[in-house]
């Protein structure tokens, strides 16, 4: 049975690989950046620091046979470094290469590397889907970031013989989930009234149960190897649809006002806001084809079921 590095192991992904792990009984250990980290599963735990390109990775590669590496220098929508990509580019490059190098050198069969749909590009045409093969189209530090680490690892892959799969998630969410989603889930409980109820978009979501089985599958299968995987539930919402039934999971109707998407353009344009607005009107579908044909994977959780897991986490909280 193999042993697992999980790095990222206090954040919302990497914990929930642990707990995945450790519920299956599988061994496994976690690199943390402090001490005084608190993690999800009682397992053995080694301080390593930051991710940086001159991290001392020996002790926590130490007998161990694939890492699962999500930590990572993540996405944020108010950037403060006067060069991000160079940041970026430190800690999701460079530092990752220095994990994936020493894990190579200690005999590590197997790295798999979370990487982001960014990678693909921000938006889908009408229509149209990424798919795992395409060509990459990152447009901002942090996809490029994402895309430079795996071109990297792949070479790397090529060079020591240790195997590299990358899995690209579109958004994720689930139990826990914090920024946009969040925001989202407060809005439909406190009843706010919402001008999206006029949105015909599709954007592809993953449940962070569809995320964590892809990448368990993922650390053993042999067909995974060297390849490139995009995550996905299978199942394609509009803003509108999914405001509507995540209200539904949260039992609290969502409040929905049929606002033309051109009006909503044009507000966000005027305050500087155009981000917000493409994510909330533009389409970004991913085909997740791939991992089905390859690996014989298929989502274990519908989009409703993993919606009213995350409603009921938030309720939880709520009345704490």
């Amino acid at each position: 049975m193999s042993t697992v590095l999980v790095t990222g192991a206090t954040g919302f992904l990497g914990g929930s690989v642990l707990r995945k792990l450790t519920a299956e009984g599988k061994p496994a250990v976690v690199a943390v950046r402090s001490s005084t980290a608190v993690l999800s599963a009682e397992v053995p735990m080694v301080q390593v620091g930051d991710l940086t390109p001159e991290a001392n990775w020996r002790e926590a590669l130490n007998e161990v046979d694939v890492v699962v590496h999500a930590a990572a220098r993540v996405h944020v929508m108010h950037e403060t470094a006067t060069d991000a990509l160079a940041v970026f580019r430190e800690v999701n490059v460079e530092g990752t290469l220095n994990l994936a190098r020493q894990a190579a050198d200690a005999g590590v069969r197997r790295l798999v590397f979370i990487s982001s749909i960014k990678v693909n590009g921000e938006q889908t045409a009408p229509g149209q889907v990424f798919g795992a093969d395409d060509k990459p189209l990152p447009q901002d530090p942090y996809g490029v970031s994402k895309w430079e680490a795996e071109e990297r690892l792949m070479e790397l892959a090529d060079e020591s013989g240790m195997e590299v799969v990358c899995i690209r998630p579109s958004l994720v969410y689930g139990p826990g989930v914090k920024a946009n989603f969040l925001s989202m889930m407060r809005w439909v409980a406190k009843g706010v009234p919402l001008p999206l109820g006029a949105i015909h978009n599709q954007r592809s979501l993953v449940a962070l149960d569809n995320l964590v089985d892809l990448i368990i599958t993922c650390i053993d299968h042999p067909a995974a190897a060297n390849q490139t995987f995009l995550a996905g539930d299978g199942e394609d919402l509009s803003t509108t649809e999914l405001l509507r039934r995540l209200g539904d999971a949260l039992g609290k109707p969502a409040r929905l006002l049929p606002v033309p998407v051109w009006v909503l353009e044009a507000g966000a344009a005027m305050v500087g806001k155009q981000a917000v607005a493409r994510r909330l009107c533009g389409s970004l579908q991913v085909d997740i084809s791939k991992a089905r044909d390859v690996l014989g994977w298929t989502p274990p959780v519908s989009v409703d079921e993993a919606l009213r897991e995350t409603a009921r986490e938030f309720k939880s909280k709520q009345r704490c």
